[in-house]
């Protein structure tokens, strides 16, 4: 990667308080360009190493004035509802930079149909769909395209807002219980979370990952925001980055600049593939979750001058991003309960980090001096290796050293990967 000006400083304020957010501002911290970190609202795991700060995420005036109070000159939204709420306009109406997707293009994450035409616009591979807003509407749908069934809430859910079934009844009551839908073909092939960072123009590829997304082993269970993740993938195509920035990335940035509303962030590509190619699953316009903490793991880029060149249109100087040459693996510890109502409350005691295993907070609260479960997914826990076998060892070696009695995780991520890499020697 290009070096920066020896008299850049960076003052960062990351938005929002869960996992993802941790990594960020851990990995922003990191980079030596980088003075002060604050996060809003933040959560106990960032108040180690940043600045904390009682502002909702999601008021987009009440950011962007405490982004002017802290006299920051980069700011990283994290979440997906404050950049649909407007957060990044209004910091850039302050005259700031911001990392992150205006509202009008945060809309290829806050809806799904609207994601659907510009693929469309753009000759992106994606599934064929239907865009429902009556149950007479979703079951004709569900007809078409019969089992198995991809059912997808138009709005926002937080990851939870998508059930793949065969049964009939069950997707017709998710499409019920919807103001719309949007119901699809279903793809066959591996799942891939592709994100990529763009000012607008030039864009940069990240490593490929892949996530968990059912509660339970052996891909038991309803949909959740993610238990787990792993990266790289040793099973990947070698080009597949490549693929991703041409058949889907570039064109779809080149379509959001001819639409007016020019994409520049995180746009998270959910990929398919599928035995008739690659196929876009779903967009995001920000870092995914628990992804974002194998990858952050990973890379040996500085951060905090990416994202800033990113919010500054000045990608094209940075270069390509560079990556250590290990795997990363993700383990998301639960509450009880979750991903339905999650017991709360539950007291957490937690292990020091170490160089190659380390504790993520997502949804985590003090209570008094002691750390408490205050959401559904309460910790990440990463581990980094030669290989994924190492990992994974490292990870759950890690994991199995914190108290925290009312939560649970997935025994297998990055498992099957893990023995197919050491039965082919890659």
């Amino acid at each position: 990667m290009t070096q920066p000006k020896s008299d850049l400083s960076l003052r960062v304020l990351v938005v929002g308080s869960g996992g993802r957010e941790h990594a960020l501002a851990r990995a922003i911290a990191a980079d030596p360009a980088v003075t002060q970190v604050h996060v809003a609202p933040g959560n106990p795991g960032t108040a180690a190493f940043a600045s904390n700060h009682p502002v909702a995420a999601t008021d987009p005036d009440a950011v962007a004035a405490l982004a002017r109070e802290l006299d920051v000159n980069l700011v990283v939204v994290g979440p997906e509802a404050p950049l649909v709420a407007g957060v990044a306009d209004a910091v850039r109406a302050a005259g700031i930079a911001c990392f992150g997707p205006s509202k009008a293009a945060a809309q290829l994450e806050g809806s799904k149909a609207f994601a659907k035409q510009v693929m469309a616009a753009a000759g992106v591979p994606t599934a064929a769909s239907r865009y429902c807003t009556t149950p007479d509407e979703a079951a004709a749908a569900l007809a078409e395209f019969g089992a198995p069934h991809v059912v997808k809430d138009d709005g926002l859910a937080a990851g939870k807002g998508v059930i793949v079934t065969d049964d009939v009844e069950e997707a017709q009551a998710h499409a019920d219980a919807c103001e719309a839908v949007v119901i699809e073909e279903y793809l066959d092939g591996p799942e891939v979370s592709l994100f990529v960072i763009t000012d607008g123009t030039t864009a940069l590829a990240m490593q490929p990952a892949q996530d968990f997304k059912r509660v339970g082993d052996d891909d038991t269970g309803p949909n959740t925001g993610g238990m787990g993740a792993y990266s790289p993938l040793p099973w990947a195509p070698a080009d597949l980055q490549q693929q991703v920035l041409d058949q889907v990335a570039l064109p779809t940035i080149a379509e959001m600049e001819r639409r007016g509303t020019p994409f520049q962030g995180l746009l998270y590509c959910g990929l398919a593939l599928t035995s008739r190619g690659l196929r876009v699953v779903e967009f995001n316009t920000r870092f995914g979750d628990p992804e974002t903490q194998a990858l952050l793991a990973l890379t040996d880029s500085p951060m905090g001058q990416v994202l800033y060149a990113a919010a500054t249109g000045t990608l094209a100087e940075v270069g390509d991003l560079t990556w250590r040459d290990d795997y990363a693996v993700t383990v998301v510890m639960a509450a009880d309960g979750y991903p339905g109502k999650p017991e709360t409350g539950g007291s957490i005691v937690l292990p020091p980090d170490a160089e190659d295993a380390w504790t993520i907070q997502a949804g985590t609260a003090l209570d008094g001096d002691n750390l408490v479960a205050a959401g559904g997914r309460v910790l990440a826990v990463v581990g980094r290796g030669a290989d994924l076998r190492e990992a994974r060892g490292v990870a759950y070696e890690h994991l199995v050293q914190i108290d925290f009695p009312t939560g649970f995780h997935r025994y297998d991520i990055a498992e099957t990967a893990a023995i197919q890499q050491i039965e082919e020697g890659s």
